[in-house]
């Protein structure tokens, strides 16, 4: 069979001011139509960057300085830029691992549907409305006539990844990369998305590269795998071959350090295997270290407290009443999460989770209910002593790490502005320490202190957003999908790093998370959502060897299995 897609000996290089970073070194990938290569490996090691060059899209300075790139037979490299632009999303679709960045947010979901199907296949008026609504019903989005009309700020996370990838889908291409595609999705949606990609290879004969770092999604849809690290392809082969008798280090070690489902262990197994300068965790001595001093302040036993909590939001405006539409996101729920608890939340993408986070955080206002932290009342409410000093207690990390930085600020002043807001360090130097030792201790060393946050991957940014969380010392830590941008290995270290210090600060966590197998390791208890309601909550043991609720043993169900 020929092959669809041939790129021999590609390197890509970036050129900068002081230095050369050669980000993609001698790769070769063959991709035949109906197939589905896998492309795994830490943040930074090239994956992105291979599937960027295919398409032409690689940001200044970046260039493939070597190799061809050969789409059915025709060498990409030699086409003018307007020839490129009819090969985008006609020939060959992007799905980009921001969803965040890649939609407009001023245009509305369905223009922007509506524009790609114009452009791509011709459609026009009312046939490429209904074109829309059936690609938004395809990637498992609910209500979709209506949300055609709404904006991408109004759609959660993971629903604004499933609406990235209805834009790669629209112009029915033969070739799809997708770039992260399930990382902001629950297992459920992850399941029908990946059922949708396994079907149009089966029935269209697309080709696929999906560039992952979870082992999961490779095990559950890939024929083959290629494994990338520093700029290199280490190992390639069979997907039943690699990850059951790997042969390199790395690739060992990768596939070691990936959450188990079936039983909790103490502590996440990390890379050991280092190559290039690989930056590796350093453990902060907390008996010393400014992050160790121990509370004065006597607190609740309970940390959160919520009682028939309740949000909607508009989906349809309208001067009479009875023609106006909403979307409960969070109904009567009621909940109490313990001092040094780790409390997970689990469920599908719109499930109502981030709610709840912005809820207690007091980023959005309640309709009905109570919030209380260390027994402090703080519904709807941002004056008062006593409110701001039970709402100092908290930070959050966000879902989103590209939106939730300031492009505009040095990473040193990023992770010192809660130590300066706050004036928890005494002088500039002890300020600048704690920042070194903060990124040190996510895995990005004090080298990043100067840089901005475009030069850093995505992973790589989520690790910038946890330092500057923890910088402030809070007592209340919200973890919205703290791991979804970052590798198996990052993960594992940032996870041990959360354990640490919930362990040795008492810190209390809520954790919400769509990855069952990071939830069980993660969490003391689970509350199980859906459609805005608790279905279940139990420890995390009782949930995942004996769940009571229909729903909770279908999540589990679709949980993805690495084994063979």
């Amino acid at each position: 069979m020929t092959d669809l897609l041939d790129i021999k000996k590609m390197s890509v290089s970036f050129q900068t001011e002081y230095e050369t970073i050669d980000a993609v070194r001698n790769v070769s990938i063959t991709l035949r139509p109906g197939e589905v290569l896998g492309i795994v490996g830490e943040s930074g090691a090239g994956k992105s960057t291979i599937g960027n060059a295919i398409v032409n899209l690689l940001e200044p300075p970046g260039e493939i300085t070597r190799g061809e790139i050969l789409f059915k037979g025709q060498d990409l490299r030699n086409l003018d830029d307007k020839q490129m632009r009819d090969v985008r999303g006609k020939k060959i679709g992007m799905i980009f691992q921001d969803p965040q960045t890649s939609l407009n947010p001023l245009m509305t979901i369905g223009a922007q549907l509506i524009e790609t199907i114009n452009k791509t296949i011709n459609i026009y008026g009312s046939e490429a409305t209904n074109k829309a609504i059936e690609l938004l019903e395809s990637v498992g989005i609910d209500e979709s006539e209506a949300r055609l009309n709404l904006y991408p700020h109004q759609f959660s996370g993971g629903m604004r990844q499933r609406v990235v990838i209805a834009l790669a889908l629209a112009g029915n291409p033969d070739l799809i990369i997708a770039d992260e595609p399930t990382t902001a999705l629950d297992v459920s949606i992850q399941a029908q998305i990946l059922d949708l990609i396994k079907r149009l290879c089966q029935e269209r004969q697309v080709g696929v590269i999906i560039i992952t770092h979870d082992i999961g999604v490779i095990a559950n849809i890939s024929d083959r795998v290629t494994v990338m690290f520093n700029g290199q392809a280490v190992e390639s082969g069979d997907v039943k071959q690699i990850l059951t008798n790997p042969k390199h280090e790395y690739t060992k070690s990768l596939i070691a350090a990936v959450p188990r489902g079936d039983r909790k262990v103490e502590r996440f197994k990390s890379i050991d295997y280092i190559e290039g300068g690989a930056q590796t965790q350093r453990r902060i001595d907390l008996d010393q270290h400014w992050l160790g001093k121990k509370f004065t302040q006597h607190f609740s036993d309970t940390a959160i407290s919520i009682n028939n909590l309740n949000k909607k939001y508009s989906l349809k405006k309208a001067f009479l009443k009875r023609n106006r539409s909403y979307v409960h996101a969070v109904k009567d729920v009621s909940l109490s999460i313990k001092k040094g608890e780790i409390f997970g939340l689990v469920g599908e993408s719109g499930s109502g989770k981030s709610t709840i986070a912005r809820l207690v955080a007091g980023l959005v206002r309640t309709d009905k209910g109570s919030i209380k932290l260390f027994d402090q009342e703080v519904t709807n409410k941002s004056k008062g002593k006593d409110v701001i000093a039970a709402r100092r207690n908290l930070q959050m990390i966000f879902q989103d790490p590209y939106s939730s930085l300031n492009a505009r600020m040095r990473v040193q002043d990023i992770v010192s502005e809660p130590i300066n807001y706050y004036k928890t360090a005494s002088t500039n130097m002890e300020m600048r320490q704690i920042v070194r030792d903060l990124l040190d201790h996510v895995g990005l060393g004090s080298n990043a202190m100067l840089k901005y946050p475009h030069q850093f991957s995505g992973g790589q940014r989520q690790r910038i957003s946890i330092a500057r969380a923890l910088a402030s010392r809070p007592k209340i830590l919200i973890c919205d999908e703290p791991t979804s941008a970052l590798d198996v290995s990052v993960q594992a270290h940032i996870l041990n790093l959360l354990k640490d210090l919930q362990d040795d600060l008492g810190l209390t966590i809520l954790f919400i998370s769509h990855d069952l197998p990071v939830i069980r390791q993660m969490c003391d208890r689970v509350a199980v959502m859906r459609h805005g309601s608790i279905c279940e909550i139990a420890t995390t043991d009782s949930l995942f060897e004996k769940p009571q609720h229909e729903y909770s043993k279908h999540l589990l169900e679709l949980m993805p299995k690495t084994d063979f």
